[in-house]
């Protein structure tokens, strides 16, 4: 297949993207990476008049240090981010979890901002962000706006973005420096979309009692999701085996998975559960007791 007839327009810089986008309104799409763009493109799933390319704009991939996380502007490829040092030192779940995204071919050009804005919930970058506070910059002609990860997320595919804003960059928070973190998912071959997975960050307090959790899951729900039942479930106590299994059983009441030609809505419960025990204990693993 071929895309549909559009205009392209090579933005300068951000402000500049933000300024087509004002001028064009609901017809406009943002080029970044195009690994999923373009596809649904020539499927004719996706039918923009316009493409307004980011790729070029000046330092395109650029990973800062700051205080209280690591800012990853838009669009940074998930290549650079996944062989960033800074960043595998700092938050080495995300790394991890970047490099189950697809292939490399597709990393060296999809972007970290693309992905989070084409907001796929079986993608593993959108659940990362809610795993890790993540704050999201978002610019228009007129207005700059920081959205919490939670708030961003609205619905398959669909995010709180209106046609004249675009992300600009993403704040992900550094966990405690002694917790411990988990990932895994399940894919019907390697570097496809995820049928589901789970994540976890653990922080333990001198006692040995769960003092910091964050757990999110995809593939099993029309967004993301933040098992906030099942953090709540650890904090205060101590992790044993048994306690991890019995909270990891909340997500089954906070997830409405979709059966589709690949595994049943059962199925996806039944495997994020399981996920989440995991993803459970390799936090506690690596989690270091004050």
């Amino acid at each position: 297949m071929k895309p549909a007839k559009f205009d392209y327009h090579r933005a300068e810089n951000i402000q500049h993207a933000c300024a087509l986008l004002k001028e064009h309104g609901d017809d406009a799409k943002i080029l970044a990476g195009g690994q999923s763009l373009i596809a649904a493109m020539n499927f004719r799933l996706a039918r923009p008049e316009v493409l307004i390319d980011i790729s070029n704009v000046e330092q395109p991939n650029l990973v800062i240090d700051e205080q209280d996380g690591v800012r990853v502007k838009a669009t940074t490829t998930q290549r650079f981010t996944e062989k960033h040092a800074g960043l595998r030192q700092r938050i080495p779940a995300l790394v991890h979890a970047i490099e189950h995204i697809s292939h490399f071919q597709v990393r060296n050009k999809g972007t970290v901002g693309g992905s989070i804005a084409h907001a796929d919930p079986a993608s593993e970058l959108p659940a990362m962000s809610l795993l890790l506070d993540a704050e999201f910059e978002i610019e228009s002609a007129s207005n700059k706006s920081v959205v919490p990860a939670e708030d961003f997320f609205v619905t398959y595919m669909t995010t709180s973005l209106q046609a004249d804003e675009i992300l600009s960059s993403v704040l992900f928070k550094v966990p405690p420096q002694t917790s411990g973190w988990g990932f895994h998912e399940i894919t019907r071959r390697a570097g496809d979309f995820s049928l589901a997975g789970s994540a976890a960050i653990i922080d333990l307090d001198g006692d040995g009692k769960c003092s910091y959790a964050r757990i999110s899951l995809f593939g099993v729900d029309a967004t993301p999701v933040r098992a906030r039942e099942v953090e709540d479930a650890l904090l205060g106590k101590q992790c044993s085996p048994e306690l991890l299994k019995e909270a990891a059983a909340g997500v089954r009441g906070i997830i409405d998975p979709e059966t589709d030609v690949h595994v049943t809505g059962e199925y996806r419960r039944n495997a994020v559960e399981a996920l989440t025990v995991r993803a459970l204990e390799d936090a506690l693993s690596r989690a270091v007791t004050d």
